[in-house]
């Protein structure tokens, strides 16, 4: 399994941008999508995450009513919709995918992180 991520860069505080997790191998099923960051000297924090038939949505408290999740299940990709960015938020964003793959087991995989930066 491949997870692709796109969409970082460098914003100014107020600006948004949009990220993208692909997911493409061995998938019978998706069951969990999450978007987590790191920033320099920290641990890395659940941002957003939402299950596989889209029933269940979680925001971090920070970035709620700014940041918006959505996943595209036929494409099997999910998406993060970031407003209102602010400084705090500069960190390298990471996806997460749980599945199923064809042989019934579940896997874990992380993607290779993005590099969000939002000057002041």
């Amino acid at each position: 399994v491949q997870l692709v991520e796109s969409g970082g860069g460098l914003v100014q505080a107020g600006g948004s941008l949009r990220l993208s997790c692909a997911a493409s191998g061995n998938i019978l099923s998706i069951i969990y999508m999450g978007w987590y960051r790191q920033a320099p000297g920290k641990r890395r924090e659940l941002v957003a995450s939402i299950t596989g038939g889209g029933g269940s949505i979680n925001y971090a408290d920070s970035v709620k009513g700014r940041f918006t999740i959505s996943r595209d299940n036929a494409k099997n990709t999910m998406y993060l919709q970031m407003n209102s960015l602010k400084p705090e938020d500069t960190a390298v964003y990471y996806c997460n995918v749980r599945l199923r793959g064809w042989d019934l087991s579940n896997y874990d995989y992380w993607g290779q992180g993005t590099q969000v930066t939002v000057s002041s």
